[in-house]
């Protein structure tokens, strides 16, 4: 029985997924984050450089 228990990796099989998934997220999160604080930049730089040209 002891045996059958070590032998057994199904459940190591689905921690390494887990744990994979995850890095994955993380890694996801992280450029998407990253995407968001350079569109932004982007933004704000061609509204500084259109507000000269609307009057205001």
């Amino acid at each position: 029985m002891i045996r059958k228990l070590f032998k057994n990796e199904e459940g190591a099989t689905a921690i390494e997924y887990g744990l994979i998934a995850a890095l994955i997220a993380v890694a996801a999160i992280t450029a998407m984050g990253n995407l968001g604080n350079t569109l932004t930049g982007t933004f704000n730089n061609v509204s500084n450089k259109m507000e000269p040209g609307t009057g205001n």
